[in-house]
């Protein structure tokens, strides 16, 4: 019976990751897909194959990155920014969702350096990374101090801290492995 057991555990450990997987992608797929799928689906009606919003998403995009280079089209998307970063409650969503998305994907990455910091009182240390390198425009008291954020482990969520920059040491991890450690609670270490 033990021997049976044993089997069902080293299954389960071999076929859950594989599963999780491909159903994680396939529902990304999906989503994905779905963009601009469900438009397409009402005119090709039959022609649909699975995957073609998916294709035509990432050209339409492609195309809207190239037209963003252009000058007139360039001025568009401009104007279209200004207005959104100027009107009422518009501008605070607005502006979060574009520093966030600049901070992940665009030029200056904001999650490329890990740091390392201390709880000296608890003896606790913790993995972060830092967001923003001057924090003075909030207060002048905070012109010494650094953003680190701290994902929460199992969870897109995370807590946000001002650290001196004096108690903030740089590690030479490489951000995604750093990542994978702290968003897994520690378990997955390569």
């Amino acid at each position: 019976m033990k021997k049976i057991l044993k089997y069902f555990i080293n299954g389960l450990l071999t076929i859950l990751p594989i599963v999780l997987a491909v159903y994680i992608i396939y529902k990304i797929f999906g989503f994905l897909d779905s963009i601009l799928g469900n438009l397409l689906k009402d005119v090709l009606k039959e022609d649909y194959i699975p995957g073609i919003g998916l294709i035509t998403t990432f050209v339409l995009i492609t195309v809207l990155g190239w037209m963003s280079t252009q000058y007139v089209s360039g001025k568009i998307f401009s104007l279209i920014d200004r207005v959104l970063e100027k009107t009422p409650f518009v501008k605070t969503i607005y502006s979060v969702i574009k520093d966030t998305i600049h901070s992940l994907f665009g030029e200056k990455r904001s999650f490329s350096k890990v740091v390392l910091i201390e709880y000296p009182e608890l003896n606790l240390k913790s993995v972060g990374f830092v967001t923003t390198e001057d924090v003075s425009s909030l207060s002048d008291e905070l012109a010494d101090h650094v953003a680190v954020y701290i994902p929460q482990t199992f969870q897109i969520a995370g807590f946000t801290f001002l650290v001196p920059k004096d108690k903030v040491k740089v590690l030479d991890v490489k951000p995604e492995d750093a990542m994978k450690f702290l968003l897994s609670g520690g378990v997955a270490t390569k």
